[in-house]
C-alpha cells in the first residue's frame, strides 16, 4: 500500500508537529507510553525522550502527534541538535491501532521533517520495528545492549581505587558544573550522553528517584577524575548502572571498574534483586569489564539510520 492509500484509508488521521506539548497533549501522550509498555515490555521512548515532553519548548526538539478523529493514536519525536549526527527520532503507536499503516505515517513524516536524514530507535529490537525500518528504507547502525546481574549473590572483592582518589557523594548545586565537564569530556563521541546540559541534569534532580548518596565522585587532590551515578527503579526490584564515566587521561587504571563496584555494593545495600546497564555492542572492553563482573545481555535496542 502505497502512502496516498494510507492517507486515503483513514481520512480521519492527522499529523500534527510542535516544539512543545501542553500539559494536556503530554498527559495523554505519557498514557499511551505506558500502555505500550505494559504490552511490550519495555519503554518505546528513552527516559531522556519522556522527560521532554513537559517542561515547553527545548532546542531542536519536535513533538508529532498522530490523531484519529481527535484521539491520540501515536507519538513521534524528533531531536536535531547533534552538529554532525542526522536527526535522532523515536516513535510509538498505541497497541490497539497497530497493523493499520499508522507507525509508517509516523515515519514518512518523520523522513520529510529531517530531510530524510534520520537515525530511528527501536527499542527492543521487535520484529514490527526491523519490518517498518525497511519499509522506511532505513538500515541497521547501532547496537545497545541491556545487560543485567543478581544482587542477592553479590561478591566483589573491595574496589582498588588509583593512588591519590578518594570517593564521596555528589552535592546538588555545588557539583553541577564539574560534573557536567567530565561527562562531556568522557562522553565526548556518544551522541545522547556527552550533550548532557544544565537543564538535562535539573530535570533528573527533580526527579522521585534521585538521589545524591547513590551518585559517586571519584576525585584526585580535589579534582573531579570519574564518577558512576546509579538509579533505582523500586517498583521492579533494579538498580541501575545510571552513568559510569572516567575522565580522558584518568582511563585504563582500573577507575572505572573499582567505581562500578562502589555503585553496585549501594544497590545491593538497598536491598534491590538486579542490577542493570545500558553498554554498546561495539563497546568491546566495556563489555568485557561487565561481563567479567557477571552481567549477561537481558535485550538489546536497536538503532536504524538511513544511508544519505
Amino acid at each position: 500500500m502505497s502512502s496516498d492509500d494510507a492517507v486515503r484509508a483513514f481520512p480521519s488521521r492527522s499529523i500534527e508537529t510542535s516544539s512543545a506539548l501542553t500539559p494536556e497533549q503530554a498527559e495523554a501522550v505519557l498514557t499511551l507510553l505506558a500502555e505500550a509498555a505494559r504490552v511490550d515490555g519495555q519503554q518505546p521512548v528513552s527516559e531522556q525522550g519522556r522527560l521532554r515532553l513537559r517542561g515547553g519548548p527545548r532546542q531542536g526538539v519536535s513533538h508529532l502527534l498522530l490523531t484519529l478523529d481527535g484521539e491520540l493514536a501515536g507519538y513521534a519525536q524528533l531531536e536535531d541538535t547533534d552538529p554532525v549526527e542526522a536527526p535522532a527520532a523515536e516513535l510509538v503507536v498505541h497497541p490497539s491501532q497497530r497493523g493499520h499503516g499508522h507507525g509508517r505515517a509516523l515515519g514518512t513524516a518523520l523522513l520529510a521533517a529531517s530531510g530524510k536524514r534520520l537515525r530511528v530507535w527501536a527499542h527492543g529490537g521487535h520484529s514490527a520495528a526491523r519490518h517498518l525500518a525497511q519499509v522506511l528504507g532505513l538500515t541497521l547502525f547501532r547496537e545497545l545492549r541491556q545487560m543485567r546481574r543478581s544482587l542477592t549473590d553479590l561478591e566483589l572483592t573491595d574496589p582498588q581505587l588509583p593512588e591519590g582518589v578518594t570517593v564521596r557523594a555528589f552535592v546538588p548545586g555545588k557539583d553541577d558544573a564539574a560534573w557536567l565537564a567530565v561527562n562531556a569530556a568522557a562522553f565526548a563521541h556518544h551522541p545522547e550522553q556527552g550533550s548532557l546540559t544544565q537543564r538535562d541534569l535539573d530535570d533528573r534532580k527533580a526527579q522521585a528517584w534521585f538521589d545524591p548518596a547513590g551518585f559517586f565522585l571519584a576525585e584526585r587532590r580535589g579534582e573531579l577524575i570519574g564518577f558512576h551515578w546509579t538509579k533505582e527503579h523500586a517498583e521492579e526490584g533494579l538498580g541501575e548502572v545510571y552513568v559510569l564515566g572516567v575522565r580522558p587521561g584518568e582511563q585504563g587504571g582500573g577507575l572505572g571498574k573499582a567505581l562500578t563496584t562502589v555503585g553496585l555494593r549501594h544497590l545491593a545495600r538497598q536491598g534491590l534483586a538486579t542490577a542493570m546497564l545500558y553498554v554498546d555492542a561495539d563497546n568491546k572492553a566495556a563489555v568485557s569489564v561487565y561481563e567479567r563482573l557477571g552481567f549477561t545481555v537481558h535485550e538489546t535496542d536497536l538503532m536504524y539510520r538511513t544511508e544519505t
